[in-house]
């Protein structure tokens, strides 16, 4: 084994993180060059490929799909060029039991073992071990109903048929039927961190508010263009983080974190914006240094961000350090959406609905008019521990202002 090169997960996570192997771009016996891709691992954030360590040919996959990993663990081996090793050992993923205990070896082509069809309706993915077992117990692939995801042979599977008992049969679905999701790392951590956060970590309030968007709107229909041919797209989201950043800095604890010995008020701005990928679900990506950004430089590295989102490109480090989150749910049809979770450890998440013209007054006494207006209603859900109603309507009251009152 010395020759061969180990393939590992990335030694790099942020702490509380979690990762499973998505899906491996390989099969043994496949040739891979060096730098490509090899495996696809889903974090609870992003999805990251790893590249091959080196040329050769993929001689072991120990850890297979869907199964959570650990920073810097082995999930296989690969031999190099000219290699002649043929044995490798069992990994984690592969002790199951003492019959699959003992090392495996990957048989040669005209060997018995290397003949045993592909069964379980996932031809050409079998295990080493799985393929030494069916070795073993004289049995057919074909044969042995598979249980894994889309239907792959188990070692529980051959350690079963070898036993002569029969595959568990899957629960009866009603009349309606029922089509089972499983979850994605991204979703499983998601809800884990909402609960946590709304349930056991901080006292949630929501402070609502109305903003007229006239301004903003008349800005950014003279800007746009300019904004294009230099480019970057001006979306309305790049207004909202600029307003968001005057309101922290006239309200600082927003942009905070607590701990059981003091408030940390952080000086930079890191601004998270939620956007929603489809089949990922919901992420984060950080604009960073949003408080030394002017208008241009706010939108271009937002859609930077979002289009990277969007084609499943962000590196972990996309994710990290944000101090303080915005959503605009409003892209989508809410008017209004509330509480909004807080994005642990973050102290406060601001909400954005719906854009629609709405009845408002205008002026006072006997000026005093009926006007339709561009609106939309904005929320602060706040950690109570950190900030008080009047802290919160203060923050509010500052963005608001600021959008309402747009200057170039």
């Amino acid at each position: 084994m010395s020759d061969a090169l180990e393939i590992r997960a990335p030694a790099e996570q942020t702490e509380g993180t979690r990762s499973q192997i998505l899906r491996w771009l390989k099969q043994v016996g496949d040739p891979v060059s060096e730098n490509e891709p090899l495996i696809e691992i889903e974090t609870d954030k992003v999805t990251v490929e790893v590249a091959a360590p080196g040329s050769g040919v993929l001689r072991e996959i120990l850890r297979h799909e869907q199964e959570e990993i650990t920073p810097g663990e082995l999930l296989g081996w690969l031999d190099p060029p000219g290699s002649r090793a043929e044995s490798a050992p069992v990994g984690a993923a592969q002790s199951m039991g003492s019959a699959a205990s003992a090392p495996a070896r990957i048989p040669p082509k005209d060997s018995a073992a290397g003949a045993v069809p592909s069964g379980g309706g996932a031809a050409g993915q079998l295990s080493p071990a799985v393929r030494r077992l069916l070795a073993e117990h004289g049995l057919e692939g074909a044969n042995v109903p598979g249980t894994g995801q889309g239907g792959r042979l188990t070692v529980e599977d051959v350690l079963r048929a070898a036993a002569g008992e029969r595959a568990p049969q899957p629960a009866p679905s009603s009349a309606e039927g029922v089509r089972r999701v499983p979850h994605s790392a991204v979703r499983r951590r998601t809800a884990e961190h909402m609960v946590q956060s709304l349930l056991h970590t901080a006292p949630h309030v929501t402070t609502v508010f109305e903003a007229d968007m006239a301004a903003v709107l008349e800005d950014r229909a003279r800007r746009r263009q300019e904004f294009a041919q230099r480019g970057a797209a001006l979306t309305l989201t790049a207004y909202f983080v600029q307003a968001a950043v005057a309101a922290i800095r006239a309200v600082p604890e927003a942009n905070s974190r607590w701990t059981e010995a003091a408030l940390e008020i952080h000086e930079a701005i890191h601004i998270g914006v939620a956007t929603a990928v489809e089949g990922s679900g919901l992420l984060v990506p950080v604009l960073r240094d949003a408080h030394t950004r002017d208008l241009f430089e706010t939108a271009r590295g937002l859609e930077d961000l979002v289009s990277r989102a969007r084609a499943g490109k962000l590196t972990p480090a996309d994710v990290r350090g944000g101090t303080f989150t915005i959503s605009n749910h409003g892209v989508s049809g809410s008017l209004l959406a509330t509480p909004i979770i807080i994005n642990q450890p973050q102290s406060a998440i601001l909400g954005i609905g719906k854009l629609e013209r709405r009845v408002a007054v205008a002026g006072a006494g006997e000026a005093e008019r009926i006007e339709v207006r561009p609106r939309c209603y904005v929320t602060l859900t706040l950690d109570h521990r950190v900030m008080d109603g009047h802290q919160a309507n203060r923050f509010m009251q500052t963005f608001v202002d600021t959008l309402s009152r747009w200057r170039s």
